[in-house]
């Protein structure tokens, strides 16, 4: 069974480990997703998300430092093929390749230069996560105390990322800034790595109103592996994850269930679910509650359907 992912860290690891090579799984043991394991598990679609730690200066210089890392150490490897269109990403199914997409998680760094958006898309760059948990220039974030929405140039910002046609993603905003992409956006908009709040309250995941939300938008929400989205006490287990999955489908969200595992990204992993290896764990379980079609949805129809109708033509 194939498998697609909305999010991973790995470009931000290899910002904070100038030295590491992730094409050469240096140094072992450093990364969740290498390109053995995307290989090994049936990984076909892959999200390689920018996010500057915070050991970097917050500046277009250091995004395009990222994007360079995307191009020269992701692309690079054998089998990966880079994802512009949504033809690309048959074209990448047929030659039994990994799409890679690339996607930008806060737009800090732009510092409100929308040139700097333009040469991004060049480069490769499809979806967009405006802010991370605070606020920056063009929005609040989930963590943000005052919970503003969108600023003047946040809500340009997502009328030229529409232009362009590249994608929102709502995982990170706060409530109100979720609301006004909602009101903002023409085209499906998704979320990367969020859960349901119903199921575990935190302002990361999502309430059933914007779940539905989405849903009625035609988006996908990438169901999140980290363990402190998806119950308490920890460790979360496999069973915990699926009470999630179980939330969206009930609120008729089945066929807008994909994954975004949040790998690299996260120091603690839900027990069974600690790098790309465990997928086939999280299928056989999965299987216990849904029919095989259902669950091939899941894992990478879904979201493969998704990207394919709304990424450029």
């Amino acid at each position: 069974m194939k498998i697609a992912d909305l999010h991973v860290d790995v470009i931000c690891k290899m910002l904070e480990y100038p030295d590491a090579k992730w094409g050469k799984s240096q140094p072992e043991g450093l990364f969740d997703v290498t390109p053995e394991r995307l290989r090994e598990s049936g990984v076909e679609l892959q999200v390689f998300a920018i996010y500057l730690p915070d050991t970097i200066p917050s500046n277009p210089e250091s995004i395009f430092r990222a994007a360079e890392l995307f191009w020269s150490e992701v692309l690079s490897v054998r089998g990966m093929k880079l994802i512009r269109r949504g033809e690309d990403i048959q074209h990448a199914l047929e030659a039994g390749k990994i799409g890679a997409l690339l996607s930008l998680e806060g737009v800090d760094g732009l510092q409100g230069n929308l040139w700097a958006l333009h040469l991004l898309y060049r480069l490769g760059l499809r979806l967009l996560g405006p802010t991370w948990n605070h606020a920056n220039w063009a929005c609040d974030g989930a963590l943000e105390p005052r919970g503003a929405g969108f600023t003047k140039a946040g809500k340009q910002l997502v009328t030229e990322c529409e232009s362009l046609g590249i994608l929102i993603d709502v995982s990170h905003l706060s409530d109100r800034g979720f609301w006004d992409v909602a009101e903002l956006a023409t085209r499906p908009f998704f979320a990367s790595h969020s859960n349901a709040r119903t199921i575990k309250d935190n302002p990361r995941n999502l309430t059933d109103a914007q779940i539905q939300t989405i849903i009625a938008a035609q988006g996908i929400i990438g169901l999140t592996f980290v363990p402190w989205f998806v119950s308490s006490p920890e460790p979360a287990k496999i069973d915990d994850f699926i009470r999630h999955v179980e939330h969206v489908c009930e609120l008729g969200g089945a066929d807008h269930i994909a994954f975004g595992s949040d790998f690299d990204g996260i120091s603690r992993h839900v027990q069974g679910l600690e790098h790309p290896g465990k997928y086939p764990d999280l299928i056989e379980e999965l299987l216990k509650h849904y029919s095989e079609d259902r669950v091939e949805g899941f894992m990478s129809g879904n979201a493969i359907r998704y990207f394919t109708k709304n990424l450029p033509k």
